[in-house]
This record gives C-alpha cells, sequence and structure tokens, in this order.
C-alpha cells in the first residue's frame, strides 16, 4: 500500500487486491490557496462531508459521502458518523485503515469501538478547524493504532493552522520515516508499540 499526502486532510491510498490496482482519494476538496491537484482520476472517492467544493474527479469514481458499509473493488469501506461530519474505515490488504479527516471533538466511545484498533491512523493535529495536538494525542493513547500518520497540520494550502511541531513535541515520539510517498505492508506492522509516520505534502 502506497500512501500520500496532498495537503489539508487529503490522503491518496494506492492499493492492492487480487491484482487489482485500486487508488483511493478521501476530501479532495480545492484549498483557497497553494498548490493542489486540478484533477485527479480514482477509483473510490470519499467525502467526509458533500461533493461540493471538490477538485475534478475522471474516470467516474465511486463515491462514498453518506453513512454506510460497501464493498467496491474487494475493499471494505465503512462510513461512520464522527462528531460533525462522516469518518472512514477501510479494510484492505489485510490493513485496518481509520481516517478519521477533519474532526475537531472527541468521537462517541460507540464509534471508537466500531473503529476497532487501527493498523493505520490519519488524524488531524493542526488545531481549530481540526483537533488540538493534545486532543489528538489523548485519542491516539485511546484507540492504540499501530501506525500514526498526522494530517491537518500547516502547509501552503492551509497556512492558517498549527504547524506539525506543536504534534511532535506533545506526543514525545520521534517520527519513524518522513517522506512523501509511504508505504506500508501488513507484515511490516509493529506488534507492540506505536509508531509515527510524518508525510510531506507531495505537490
Amino acid at each position: 500500500m502506497h500512501i500520500s499526502w496532498l495537503g489539508q486532510t487529503c490522503i491518496k491510498i494506492q492499493t492492492k487486491n487480487s491484482d487489482e490496482e485500486v487508488t483511493i482519494i478521501i476530501n479532495p476538496y480545492k484549498p483557497d490557496k497553494g498548490n493542489f491537484p486540478r484533477s485527479l482520476a480514482p477509483q473510490i472517492a470519499c467525502f467526509s462531508k458533500t461533493q461540493k467544493d471538490s477538485i475534478t474527479l475522471s474516470q467516474n469514481p465511486f463515491i462514498v459521502d453518506t453513512l454506510g458499509e460497501i464493498e467496491i473493488k474487494k475493499i471494505m469501506v465503512y462510513a461512520l458518523p464522527g462528531p460533525d461530519e462522516v469518518i472512514f474505515k477501510l479494510g484492505t490488504e489485510d490493513l485496518n485503515i481509520v481516517y478519521l479527516g477533519r474532526i475537531a471533538k472527541n468521537i462517541d466511545s460507540g464509534i471508537l469501538e466500531k473503529l476497532g484498533t487501527p493498523d493505520v491512523l490519519f488524524i488531524p493535529v493542526g488545531g481549530a478547524p481540526y483537533l488540538e495536538a493534545k486532543e489528538a494525542v489523548d485519542l491516539i493513547t485511546a484507540m492504540e493504532p499501530k501506525i500514526v500518520i498526522p494530517i491537518g497540520y500547516k502547509c501552503d494550502s492551509d497556512p492558517n493552522v498549527k504547524p506539525l511541531d506543536l504534534f511532535l513535541k506533545e506526543i514525545g515520539l520521534k517520527p519513524e520515516i518522513t517522506d512523501k510517498k509511504i508505504i506500508i505492508k501488513q507484515k511490516d506492522l509493529p506488534i507492540e508499540e506505536t509508531k509515527l509516520m510524518v508525510l510531506e505534502k507531495s505537490i
């Protein structure tokens, strides 16, 4: 599985099941400033809110923007109610991927139970309109993910939120990897400790 961060809370996941490569884009909302793709061509596109203000998505992707669960191209997609908008759980390559997107408040205990223990957790950390660093760390402690990938921190297309350094200081972990693309395989997951991986904006 290849993972890239495009800025704000937009994630690109390239996964492979049964020899078919599938690209998933989550929250490809067009920013007011900074660099961002004008168009993308995923097979699956997930939105925390509506498709309004999205960039152009070509090749008619399957859209997930309402609550429920569905299997698409042998990938399980669960859209669950977050504090204010949809959050996602994806099952692919024997990995439990949890995406908390644009949340700014804690998650209901019943939803936490449905999310399970994430193999990979995407969590916003830059403060309003996302979680504050301390709130993010508290949620990570409660969820006990194997890998944490922070999103929603200061970049050229999201300049008004807080920088990543504040979250790194709060969590007290040194990133295992800092790169524009991260490759994650089920066999490489940590057994006990939580690992922190940082994505550099890829555009």
